[in-house]
């Protein structure tokens, strides 16, 4: 096992590898902006090392700077959480020349999964359903109304190195084509450096469906299951349980074996998320897959008692998935989780500022991951995530009626959040129904007469 990690992140994901690496006995080294000095992650870090001003690209995004203070402080490993480093397979690279162990896969790994038209290519080489499309990059609006013609309207162009909805748009009919394909191309090239694009037949109301995967490097791969993460706007995910209402044990066992079996041949290592769309004929179909933990993690771990942080920092020091699991993996009640963002709750636009109070929830079947605290800040240069609220009921319906009463009581002062939005979410009879997909937030919030 390592004696040392340093944590290439912060915030509230940072502070949960910590709490992994203290149970497991692994000394910890927090990196920190200047803006997150009084951060509890470098509060609660064995050692922590300043890298830079609050601006990302100076700080957490500085590779050079976050590699000196691994150096500095003599880590044998480097834990990226998600986001920032956490799918940069240069990072990766950089971290595996420099003798200091990635908790992650390999990096060529990496950059297959994070090209998403080779991830859709090698993924429909080894059996996963994926939607009709291109093959490959597309490299003019003329072949791409080509390929729309092949398809059939509605389509989507996406982008290739994208995420979070950008360098992405829907496209209904030919005539429009041109106009957008050049618009995603230019987004992308803006917000990834990379204007490359790709085409896939556009699914109406779908639903969003994920599959957790653990992978040693000794080649056994395990599914732990699915999460339905319908409830998102603009491509922002929200609110995230686990079951899916709608996924069978059979549609589950046949997917999670296809994935085990098409992931151990690509070689891939730790923890990793494969999404799909769900279509109306309860089709599951291949977008992308995340090579890291994801924000959405705990109601996994909540379902199957399976610590997943713990199981990344094993898997990374040579664990065999046996002694990771130590068990088969048993699915118990139901887990939902609020994203609990400083946004205002009906214009989305971001609130930082001081906390003047700060009361997480408690009581059975009840967890909070957050780094906040009362009299902490939200500084304005990151994401605005404040908290993940996540419950466990023997049901949904116990579930959802846990996290009514957590949201209820769940109180943050100074800052504008998304709990009055999600206390809503969970009143919605819809919601309640199981009546959900993509589309869920935008008919919400029309009903309640705000912008979508």
């Amino acid at each position: 096992m390592f004696k040392k990690i340093l944590i290439a992140n912060r915030g509230e994901i940072a502070l949960r590898v910590i709490c992994a690496c203290k149970e497991l006995g692994i000394r910890t080294v927090a990196i920190y902006s200047e803006a997150d000095r009084n951060s509890l992650p470098v509060r609660f870090a064995d050692e922590a090392i300043c890298i830079g001003p609050p601006q990302l690209a100076l700080s957490y995004l500085n590779i050079p700077a976050v590699i000196s203070a691994a150096e500095i402080a003599n880590v044998e490993a480097v834990h990226p959480g998600y986001g920032l480093l956490a799918e940069n397979a240069n990072f990766a690279e950089v971290c595996e020349t420099s003798g200091i162990k990635f908790i992650g896969p390999r990096p060529e790994v990496t950059r297959l999964m994070g090209e998403k038209e080779k991830a859709r290519a090698a993924m429909k080489q080894a059996g996963v359903p994926i939607l009709p499309g291109s093959d490959g990059i597309i490299a003019s609006d003329a072949e791409a109304v080509e390929w729309a013609r092949q398809v059939g309207f509605p389509v989507i162009v996406k982008a290739s190195a994208g995420g979070g909805g950008r360098g992405m748009r829907i496209v209904r009919t030919e005539e429009e084509l041109p106009a957008l394909f050049k618009a995603a191309q230019a987004e992308a090239a803006g917000a990834f450096g990379n204007g490359d694009l790709y085409m896939e037949k556009y699914v109406e109301h779908p639903r969003h469906i994920e599959f957790q995967v653990l992978a040693d490097e000794h080649g056994n791969v395990v599914s732990l299951g699915e999460r339905e993460c319908s409830i998102q706007r603009r491509h922002q995910k929200l609110l995230e349980e686990s079951p899916s209402t709608v996924v069978t044990p059979e549609l589950r066992d046949q997917i999670g074996a296809v994935l085990c079996k098409s992931l151990a041949a690509i070689g891939y290592s730790n923890a990793g998320t494969i999404e799909f769309l769900m279509d109306q004929d309860r089709r599951l179909h291949f977008i992308e897959m995340n090579t890291r933990i994801q924000v959405e993690h705990p109601v996994t771990e909540m379902v199957t008692d399976v610590d997943l942080v713990k199981s990344q920092i094993m898997i990374a020091a040579g664990a065999h998935m046996r002694d990771v699991l130590q068990g088969p993996i048993v699915h118990r009640g139901h887990a939902i989780e609020c994203r609990i963002n400083a946004e205002h709750p009906e214009k989305f636009t971001p609130s930082a500022g001081k906390i003047t109070a700060f009361h997480p929830p408690g009581g059975t079947g009840v967890r909070v991951d957050t780094a906040a605290y009362a009299e902490g800040v939200i500084p304005p240069y990151y994401d605005s995530l404040i908290a993940k609220l996540i419950v466990r009921g023997k049901d949904r319906s116990e579930a959802v009626s846990r996290m009514a009463r957590a949201l209820e009581m769940f109180i943050v002062e100074g800052v504008y959040t998304t709990i009055p939005l999600h206390r809503k979410i969970l009143a919605d009879e819809d919601f309640r129904a199981g009546k959900i997909d993509t589309g869920f937030i935008e008919r919400f919030l029309k009903k309640n007469g705000k912008p979508a």
